[in-house]
């Protein structure tokens, strides 16, 4: 192969490298996960009729209900309607993340609170030496490093404490939790 045609194959095999990774960005771009395909107003009933019946259902303190489709407990989302007493969608999101994680108030918030917002956990322990219930949930952070979210709660249900770890469900030889 002279070195021109060389040359020439090299600039072909870029460009078509780059043209791949394009039409991935497109296609995955094009794939709506199920909170961004809703929007506020429309009847709950759309919702339903797209993903089911959901696997929980919350009336909250206002009269507002919060609707759940988990992927727990092995899976790190849990799509969650905040729905006007009318049956009207407020807000839809993916409430197994750090933003969502964060809001939860220790000292004020309680398991019901916890509950109404996060859904059912992946799983619950008792530690009788610290006297904490802890309910740990299954999230997927930045998109690719599996882990657990645990709420730390006293024996009378109050958050006392949060704490984050990686999921050991998916600990490989060397550590690494990462999706590949």
């Amino acid at each position: 192969m002279t070195r021109q045609s060389s040359k020439s194959y090299l600039f072909a095999s870029r460009r078509a490298a780059r043209l791949v990774a394009c039409a991935a960005t497109l296609v995955l771009g094009a794939c709506a996960q199920p909170w961004e395909s809703f929007q506020a107003g429309e009847p709950v009933s759309a919702v339903i009729a797209r993903l089911g019946p959901p696997r929980e259902v919350y009336t909250l303190a206002d009269g507002t209900r919060r609707l759940m489709w988990p992927t727990q407990p092995m899976g790190e989302v849990t799509t969650a309607v905040h729905a006007s007493a009318d049956g009207k969608v407020l807000s839809v999101r993916q409430v197994l993340q750090p933003s969502e994680f964060y809001r939860a108030q220790v000292d004020k918030w309680t398991e019901q609170d916890v509950l109404e917002h996060f859904g059912q956990p992946a799983e619950k322990a008792y530690f009788p030496l610290q006297k904490r219930e802890v309910w740990s949930y299954r999230f997927l952070q930045d998109g690719q490093w599996y882990q657990l979210y645990h709420f730390l709660f006293d024996d009378a249900g109050v958050l006392r404490g949060t704490q984050q770890s990686p999921d050991p469900l998916h600990e490989r030889a060397g550590g690494d939790n990462m999706v590949m």
